[in-house]
């Protein structure tokens, strides 16, 4: 598991404050940034993005390779600080307390952070000690993971045993143990087969009812049949915003795909 993934992931063993790790109210914000901005060396990667996230709310969060999809994301996580702007994780400031922030936040990257030599329980249980889930509760939290994520024949096997649609179950597992608030799925379906797709598809879907999830992806058809609000973005700035709905029918367009490739094409400012 690389290190900056390990970054995110590591909690002070401090207790936190019951009135900081209360749920929020349904349909509350749970996500702000505001005028995000991130550079690799002297080229911008991302350029003033602001967005906004609800609780039970499915995020679609669109763009060509090389759009600043990913850097956006590792921003929102935690994992790159950004060179300039706000992030707040259910009113808490996740640049000026992390850990707490952290708690609230479960993210699977494009590639897994996995351990391929350990089984999925050994594995989970890691993940949820390094999350700080307690002792007590522990077993219980890692019951749920592999119910909701279809896991629960799997914990004895070796990751590195499991096929790549059981990997991705066992990646997002790891985001959703400790029971976040926020899960962030960076291209969660690359790869697989279509009964793989369909299956990460509906925990997709049924985690979005219960948290606020943003999803990072290519596919138009993930974002017809899971995502309520679509984020276009171009050259490291955000150029669309606005419903799954409002985007189908944008201009003449018969398809999101079309929408897309027309809003990609001549969109130079967010829309209203």
């Amino acid at each position: 598991m690389s290190g900056h993934i390990l970054g995110y992931i590591q909690l002070n063993s401090q207790p936190v404050p019951p009135d900081i790790l209360s749920s929020p109210a349904p349909d509350a914000t749970t996500l702000i940034a505001r005028n995000l901005t991130r550079h690799y060396g002297q080229y911008p990667v991302v350029q003033d993005v602001s967005l906004t996230l609800k609780r039970g709310e499915v995020l679609g969060l669109l763009g060509h390779n090389g759009a600043g999809k990913s850097t956006t994301l590792q921003m929102l996580s935690g994992i790159l600080t950004p060179d300039s702007g706000e992030i707040e994780i259910c009113g808490l400031d996740l640049l000026r307390a992390p850990m707490q922030a952290k708690r609230r936040l479960g993210f699977l990257p494009e590639v897994p952070p996995l351990y391929r030599e350990l089984s999925v329980d050994a594995y989970l249980t890691f993940a949820a000690k390094l999350r700080r889930v307690s002792p007590d509760t522990l077993p219980d939290a890692l019951a749920d993971a592999k119910y909701r994520c279809g896991l629960n024949e799997m914990g004895p096997k070796l990751i590195a045993t499991l096929s790549k649609g059981y990997q991705q179950r066992v990646g997002i597992a790891q985001a959703i143990i400790h029971q976040p608030d926020i899960i962030i799925l960076d291209e969660p379906t690359v790869g697989l087969d279509p009964a793989q797709l369909r299956d990460i598809r509906a925990l997709i879907r049924e985690l979005g009812d219960t948290h606020s999830v943003i999803l990072s992806t290519h596919l138009l058809t993930e974002v017809e049949t899971l995502c309520d609000r679509v984020e276009i973005m171009r050259d490291g700035k955000l150029i669309y915003s606005d419903t799954r709905a409002h985007m189908a029918e944008y201009g003449d367009t018969a398809s999101l795909e079309e929408a897309f490739m027309q809003i990609t094409e001549t969109e130079e400012e967010p829309a209203p």
